[in-house]
């Protein structure tokens, strides 16, 4: 069985690429992958830490895994909407180039 530590560990360095990915990157489809990265290690580490609970005779382990299809439900929907509204700009201006997009507000 596979310590709890090395599955934090590997949620961290995610979470660190997606953080990278969010500062480094201008397209706005690498903003969404390294976001929904950072979701993805968050997730990571509630089903670890979940199952460590559930191995020491915690009642609250499923809470944990609960939380996790929530955050993955909310993530989809964001994927939609953020995907539907980069292909309406995407249609408008030919670029998804977050610096342009700037010009966009109001």
């Amino acid at each position: 069985m596979v310590a709890t530590e090395y599955y934090v560990g590997l949620s961290a360095i995610l979470f660190a690429l997606g953080g990278i990915g969010v500062l480094t990157r201008r397209s706005a489809i690498m903003l969404f992958l390294s976001v929904e990265l950072m979701l993805n290690a968050a997730n990571l580490a509630m089903v670890a830490f979940a199952r460590d609970w559930s191995a020491s005779g915690g009642n609250a382990a499923l809470d944990g895994q609960t939380a996790v299809f929530i955050v993955l439900a909310v993530a989809a929907a964001e994927v939609a909407v953020g995907l539907g509204i980069l292909v309406a700009i995407f249609r408008n201006r030919v670029s998804t180039n977050v610096d342009e997009l700037s010009e966009v507000r109001a």
